[in-house]
């Protein structure tokens, strides 16, 4: 219980101290830690190790008295450290070779990735430009279906010249009922007129008459009205006498 909660509280100090430090000494610490390959807080760091036993190795050298076998242990201490603190740099170096070489590939499929974007942006464009010419198109044939509908609808061509040809020849018949009408009406017109001319001519004759009828009645009228009254005065004198 008490193990796990040192590393509860290991844990929370690390994300602590995760949160302690700005984005740049983050990088700033990491890169060191790389490049002293200290890739914990705990334990003394490699870097630190080598350089302890190569300042013990020199140390033992310089000095006078007769120490060859020690030099040899810190010499053979020395170049096992060395080894064991290159063996990283190593792996190091082949990750980061293996990185250049992810990054250019992927510099190479980013450039890739942009290149197939501009023509797919392309190929869009030009998509879209035929999908206006193929609406248009399909609406050329659409108009033309629909005219052709309509042309279908109306009767086959010799029909339509044979009922031409009808209308034409009713058309001359017609022009020539209507200029034989034109004559007749003129001529019924000019006998209307002379109608009219003889009825006025009679109703002159008429009433010429009517007025000599009246007159020769008024005249007759009078001779009798005068006959009448000789005859009366007559009378009235042989009356007279008896």
């Amino acid at each position: 219980m008490l193990a796990k909660t040192r590393k509860v509280a290991a844990k929370g100090e690390a994300m602590v101290s995760h949160y302690a430090f700005a984005p740049l000494e983050d990088d700033i610490i990491i890169k060191h830690r790389l490049l002293t390959r200290t890739t914990t807080t705990r334990g003394e760091p490699p870097l630190k190790k080598l350089q302890k036993k190569f300042t013990s190795f020199v140390l033992e050298i310089e000095k006078d008295t007769n120490n060859n076998l020690d030099c040899e242990k810190l010499a053979k201490a020395f170049l096992q450290e060395l080894a064991s603190f290159e063996l990283p740099l190593l792996k190091s170096k082949a990750v980061v070779d293996s990185n250049l070489r992810e990054k250019e590939n992927f510099n190479e499929l980013e450039d890739e990735i942009n290149r197939q974007i501009l023509q797919a942006q392309a190929d869009i464009k030009d998509l879209k430009e035929e999908l206006e010419v193929a609406k248009i198109e399909r609406k050329h044939k659409e108009e033309c279906e629909s005219i052709r509908k309509l042309i279908a609808l109306q009767p086959p061509r010799s029909d339509t010249q044979k009922i031409i040809t009808e209308l034409e020849k009713e058309i001359v018949r017609m022009e020539a009922e209507n200029v034989a009408s034109s004559r007749t009406l003129e001529l019924r017109k000019k006998q209307f007129a002379l109608l009219l001319q003889v009825v006025d001519e009679l109703q002159n004759t008429i009433e010429d008459e009517q007025k000599c009828m009246i007159e020769d009645l008024n005249r007759i009228a009078n001779d009798e009205i005068e006959s009448a009254g000789k005859d009366a005065a007559g009378d009235y004198e042989a009356m007279v006498v008896d």
